[in-house]
């Protein structure tokens, strides 16, 4: 478990190293000196720069300026175990999973184009077939010819079955098609794509609604998981595209993925402050296995500390 623990950190640790940087060698350097006023200004503008949104970064500012002023001669280390424990507490959310009464599992994915929404649905069925489910595919997102061929192409790979239609197909259809054949053929889990445009909400609003509309015709507590899949590169259009789509659908989880290739990984805190939803899994490199559960801990050590805990 141990050795479990210290993989998992390692992998974070790893993926979060250009946002290590841009927080904790900064803020090292910036309380290197007897702080002020002007002090508060820089340590907001750290903050802000690694994307933890506004109403975050106020927050640990305003928290940081009352433990100094309460201890004056707190170290650097004191000031970003401080900062660690203050985002820790932030991170505390309640899960939204709905508890399952029937079966199979239905997982809901949804995120713009683009996103890593495809992959990230693929390493997310590897790991439940490693846990030793029988897992089955829906190509939802058929208005791109391409999240078609992709999914299927991973579903080949994954020896993973997949409900799939013609570009431009209805995606209710596909959605109710993979259900009802998951729950005739004894499968455990229907991981189902949803399209990623976003440039008519109407019309996304409207096929959500469809979608969920006949999956609970099937199994009726369905969707048991809404994933969205958001691209820890995009900063703060990431929140925003959280807001939308929890508009149109109730989100219990969000996909990080890219945080390998961000220096902005605080955008796991600005989801949580502003929505309060919770991040479950975070995408840190291109292989199969390279999607790993959120760990707030192993998250903040990486940010804030950046070594192993003991």
């Amino acid at each position: 478990m141990f050795k479990f623990l210290k993989d998992r950190f390692s992998k974070i640790r790893a993926a979060l190293s250009k946002t290590r940087s841009a927080i904790s060698g900064r803020i090292m350097s910036l309380f290197q000196k007897p702080w002020d006023e002007s002090t508060f200004d820089h340590l907001e503008q750290i903050l802000y720069e690694a994307d933890l949104g506004t109403a975050c970064t106020e927050e640990l500012v305003d928290e940081t300026k009352t433990f100094l002023k309460q201890n004056r001669d707190a170290s650097t280390e004191d000031i970003l175990s401080f900062l660690h424990s203050t985002a820790l507490e932030m991170l505390e959310v309640e899960p939204k999973v709905k508890p399952k009464t029937g079966s199979p599992q239905v997982i809901l994915i949804v995120g713009v184009n683009g996103s890593g929404k495809t992959t990230s649905i693929a390493k997310l069925a590897h790991i439940l077939q490693e846990e030793g489910q029988k897992v089955m595919l829906a190509a939802g997102d058929t208005f791109r010819a391409a999240a078609i061929d992709q999914l299927a192409m991973w579903a080949e790979r994954l020896n993973i079955p997949i409900i799939k239609s013609t570009p431009g197909g209805d995606p209710a259809a596909v959605a109710f098609d993979a259900v009802t054949a998951a729950k005739a053929r004894g499968f455990d889990t229907v991981i189902i794509d949803t399209a990623g445009r976003l440039q008519n909400k109407t019309d996304l609003m409207r096929e959500l609604e469809k979608v969920l509309r006949v999956i609970q015709k099937v199994v009726p507590d369905a969707p048991h998981q809404t994933l969205l899949v958001l691209d820890a590169t995009t900063g703060q259009n990431a929140v925003d595209q959280a807001e939308v789509f929890h508009s149109f659908t109730p989100l219990t989880g969000i996909i990080l993925a890219k945080l390998d290739g961000s220096a902005k990984g605080g955008i796991a805190l600005s989801i949580y402050k502003k929505l309060g939803i919770p991040v479950e899994w975070v995408g840190i490199g291109e292989k199969i296995d390279d999607l790993i559960p959120f760990d707030k801990e192993a998250y903040l050590d990486a940010l804030f500390k950046g070594r192993p805990p003991n």
